[in-house]
């Protein structure tokens, strides 16, 4: 199976290919990086277990829709992101867990509905 990254890199193609209109970012959070780099982004404001993807598209009852990437195979959502996950969806922002690129684009278009 590809890695995280792969299948975070293919749904962004996607999306972006389909949905030009709709702005898609990433966060800073999961990627290795030396103790001090860690604390210089936490001073910035990273905060840990907020989702891979923020797609800023009010649709009907949410604010937007954040998706939370894993490869198809393995992974797990983190402590963090049990914490974070349902306070997002408390403020009014939808959240997926997508394993891998397919099911992203599934969650997206659902969403979309």
């Amino acid at each position: 199976p590809r890695s995280e990254h792969m299948e975070q890199v293919e749904f962004v193609r996607l999306m972006r290919k389909r949905y030009p209109e709709i702005i898609g970012y990433a966060n800073a959070n999961g990627e290795a990086r030396s103790k001090a780099g860690g604390q210089r982004l936490k001073m910035e404001g990273v905060l840990p277990g907020v989702p891979d993807l923020f797609l800023a598209e009010p649709w009907k009852l949410w604010h937007g829709l954040y998706i939370e990437m894993k490869r198809t195979a393995g992974g797990r959502v983190s402590d963090a992101q049990r914490l974070i996950i349902p306070r997002l969806i408390a403020k009014g922002y939808r959240v997926e867990v997508c394993r891998g690129a397919d099911e992203a684009m599934e969650a997206l278009e659902d969403y979309l509905r």
